[in-house]
């Protein structure tokens, strides 16, 4: 499938979808906790998809109405389960997918995914589990999916590099329902605000940790989780696409849905499109996003590295140097986006240059070109904000991807004001 896109001005409003990370994280702690748990207006994508597959696979009964979800849960305890679990292109369900399945007991239980998430590292977190007593392996021995769990954590001492934060978010996860404590020593640690959304679903739920300024934490096991209920905010990931696309087309878009207060990171890409010189303020039920012409300057994408994508766009919309810059993550994700991107924009006729780290965007007009959207959601929904500033027509292809977190994009764009169509 492609996207079809042309230079665009937009306007009105758009219905943020919910949060993937919130989401995945509600379906997770509802299988583990003991009774029924709702989860109300959830994100409906492939990657919830993929979380609702696991979780039913670890033993969990979840059922749909209206959209919300009813989660049965085990109550702590995974038993007895020879299978093997396919996470699809979710990364976030693979890695706290392992993580629940360290606490099952005579089981032996492997996650795979597809091509892209095979491919990402979980060589840290298997290293980590192991030292908790674990038995994980990374089966085709190169430290990525799939991974076979044949005997459950214990507690205990570890390290962890957590280059993603997905490996702490499992550990944290798992760790009360391990029959003994468990000590996590944090050597590196990027995308903090992942790890306070997980800290915060902790707290929300009753489950004790404690965690100090060094980057130690330590976590009592044998903890339970009673069922819960809780309504699903609206998803700043996927608002970045939104605001990207006010702010680079100089027009005005409501996003309805979003929550300042909400502990989400990507939040921070509001404050980054204001610093470039977009004008945003609250409304009720939402935000409202006015471009005002951009200027560039340099930011630092650590925590939120799964903006590079819109924002690398936007920068091309700016007068003067955009910088992004210690975002070395995002070389991980469903792709490298950050050579991505550069190889993208450029064949519209973009000023890019590639860092280690980064990308640095010269603005500069842009020109409609036949682009490759390499079968990631955020790297296709960028070029097509490219495409709402080109000269001519901008084909993206592999636009179907986009279903794993933002199914309604393109209509909803198209309801923006934006010439966008979808070619099969």
């Amino acid at each position: 499938m492609k996207y079809i896109v042309k230079k665009s001005q937009l306007s009105g409003s758009a219905d943020i979808p919910g949060s993937k990370s919130h989401t995945i994280r509600a379906l997770f702690f509802a299988a583990l906790a003991g009774g029924e748990s709702e989860i109300l207006q959830p994100l409906e994508s492939a990657d919830t998809s993929a979380a609702v597959s696991v979780c039913k696979a670890l033993g969990a009964e979840i059922a749909g109405s209206g959209g919300d979800l009813k989660v049965i849960g085990l109550n702590g305890f995974v038993k007895n389960k020879r299978v093997e679990i396919d996470t699809l292109n979710s990364g976030t369900s693979m890695c706290i997918g392992i993580g629940a399945a360290s606490i099952a007991e005579n089981s032996n239980i492997t996650l795979t995914g597809d091509a892209q998430v095979r491919k990402r590292p979980v060589g840290e977190l298997i290293s980590a589990l192991n030292n908790l007593g674990s038995d994980a392996a990374s089966v085709m021995g190169n430290n990525c999916p799939p991974v076979r769990i044949t005997r459950p954590m214990v507690g205990g001492k570890t390290a962890l590099r957590a280059f993603s934060s997905q490996y702490l978010t499992s550990l944290l996860m798992c760790a009360p329902f391990a029959n003994g404590d468990t000590e996590i020593e944090v050597t590196e640690l990027l995308e903090k605000p992942y790890v306070d959304m997980t800290l915060w679903w902790m707290s929300k739920l009753g489950l004790s940790f404690e965690r100090d300024e060094r980057g130690f934490f330590t976590i009592p096991g044998r903890q339970s989780v009673k069922g819960f209920t809780q309504r699903i905010p609206g998803d700043f990931s996927s608002a970045t696409f939104f605001a990207a696309a006010a702010a680079m087309t100089e027009s005005t878009i409501v996003l309805n849905g979003l929550d300042l207060n909400d502990v989400q990171g990507d939040k921070a890409v509001l404050s980054i499109l204001c610093a470039m010189g977009a004008k945003i303020h609250q409304v009720d039920g939402g935000v409202s996003v006015e471009g005002r012409g951009l200027s560039g300057a340099e930011f630092d994408l650590n925590d939120t590295p799964d903006a590079l994508p819109a924002l690398a766009a936007a920068a091309c919309a700016a007068d003067g140097t955009t910088r992004f810059v210690n975002v070395p993550q995002a070389r991980i994700k469903e792709t490298d986006r950050i050579a991505v991107m550069k190889s993208e924009l450029s064949k519209m006729g973009a000023d890019i240059q590639e860092l280690p780290d980064g990308l640095v965007v010269r603005g500069t007009r842009l020109k409609g070109a036949a682009v490759n959207g390499h079968s990631d959601h955020r790297v296709v929904m960028a070029l097509a904000l490219a495409g709402l500033i080109a000269d001519g027509e901008t084909s993206i292809t592999t636009a179907e991807s986009v279903a794993v977190t933002f199914p309604n994009f393109a209509d909803m764009m198209l309801r923006c004001g934006a010439d966008i169509r979808i070619v099969p």
